[in-house]
């Protein structure tokens, strides 16, 4: 599975990592990627989904159902 989330659409960033002689490697900034289940009162059934730590605040805040409008706005399955 990819590290992606399934609200914010956050991917994985490259960058470099610099060591203490400064050498330069290519490194690979992963989101916090945690699978969640929820249960959406509307379909009366649980929904399980990808999402990083910030977009669980998110749900927190806006809602699951303002949430699952917004990832099936994104053309994803939920």
């Amino acid at each position: 599975m990819p590290a992606r989330c399934q609200l914010t659409g956050a991917e994985p960033s490259f960058g470099k990592k610099v060591s203490h002689s400064h050498r330069r490697t290519s490194r690979r900034f992963d989101p916090n990627i945690q699978n969640k289940r929820y249960w959406l009162p509307s379909e009366g059934r649980y929904v399980r989904l990808r999402l990083s730590a910030r977009a669980i605040k998110t749900i927190d805040k806006i809602g699951i159902e303002a949430a699952v409008a917004r990832i099936r706005a994104r053309g994803e399955k939920v």
